[in-house]
């Protein structure tokens, strides 16, 4: 497990006043400091998962960029309760700066945005630009990272700190109960291109975090900012673990039907495959407290499932989804 517990100094995320939550702050980042004089009041989020780490701290953004979804709002169902009534300026496609200068915002957070230095080099005239950690990439920053920071900008490391412990916390307690899942492979392949996650990427520290291991043949492949490796159709060999998971962001069940390599796989012989359906697939894919939550709820069970030894045991998602073999 990637568990972060690291100090102020250590995450170079040093208030400038003496209280924890006093303002002015300084953040640093690949592309310099962030220097926020007071709370904020108009919050931007470029990032296409941070409304999600404003929402877990009670703070609605102004405007937010959507990744995906049919959500007006670009916030899916674990957010709803948190967002309540508000309307946030929606954007979409690559960053514009004009849009978001003429919102007047007093922070921006750009961390998972894909942020160039061009970008950040215009922003931060706008208003307080916070981009990702060199060491983490565009879209490496763990759960852990990104809700410490907005919690920070904000004003509540407090309330950041309280999430991050429960649901490290539930992660621990989940392991515990699992003693067969420690070091057990496991990988998240996207059936729609088969490409499987690192543990670089969120969806591949999710695995971690409950104990299992991700194949050196995958993380060998990734870079600081390729978290997502291609597998050929003509070998799956790397993505036959103990407990694979599908990703399907929208229409992919029936791509697994026609892989005709599947049936290779000891998962699939030993009904040891977890299909995540769009809605799971989305809140693993956003790992913030919000959606960790709800993905915790929905897939241990199936991982239950899929581990407990017994190649007739029924995956739920796998059946509802079609892709169980003939023979369950």
């Amino acid at each position: 497990m990637l568990r972060i517990i690291l100090t102020c100094i250590a995450l170079t995320l040093c208030p400038a006043g003496a209280g924890a939550d006093s303002f002015p702050v300084e953040i640093q980042h690949r592309f310099g400091t962030a220097r926020i004089a007071s709370a904020p009041k108009k919050t931007v989020s470029l990032s296409f998962i941070g409304h999600d780490f404003l929402l877990a701290l009670g703070v609605k953004p102004y405007a937010l960029r959507k990744w995906y979804g049919t959500d007006p709002y670009g916030v899916w169902e674990w957010g709803h309760d948190a967002l309540g009534d508000a309307q946030p300026i929606v954007m979409q496609g690559e960053i514009n700066i004009e849009q978001i200068a003429a919102m007047e915002p007093d922070l921006i957070l750009g961390q998972w945005s894909g942020m160039r230095a061009r970008d950040y080099a215009l922003l931060s005239q706008i208003a307080p630009t916070i981009a990702p950690r060199v060491e983490f990439g565009d879209y490496g920053t763990p759960w852990q990272e990104m809700q410490r920071t907005v919690g920070l900008a904000t004003g509540k490391s407090a309330e950041a700190e309280a999430l991050i412990d429960r649901i490290e916390t539930r992660f621990e307690t989940i392991r515990n109960a699992h003693p067969d899942w420690q070091g057990a492979t496991s990988v998240m392949v996207w059936a729609g291109q088969t490409g499987a996650y690192t543990d670089r990427d969120i969806r591949g520290r999710f695995l971690e975090d409950l104990g299992f291991r991700i194949p050196e043949s995958i993380n060998e492949r990734g870079t600081l900012d390729n978290f997502y490796v291609l597998i050929s159709a003509e070998d799956l060999s790397p993505i036959d673990v103990d407990a694979l998971v599908w990703i399907d962001a929208g229409g992919s069940a029936p791509v697994l039907n026609r892989m005709h390599l599947r049936p290779t796989l000891r998962a699939f012989a030993e009904g040891r495959e977890v299909y995540a359906d769009p809605m799971l697939s989305a809140a693993l894919s956003h790992s913030s407290p919000l959606s960790l939550d709800y993905a915790l709820d929905r897939i241990v069970p199936l991982i239950e499932a899929a581990m407990d030894g017994n190649p007739g045991t029924v995956v739920p998602s796998s059946r509802d989804a079609g892709i169980l073999p003939e023979r369950q």
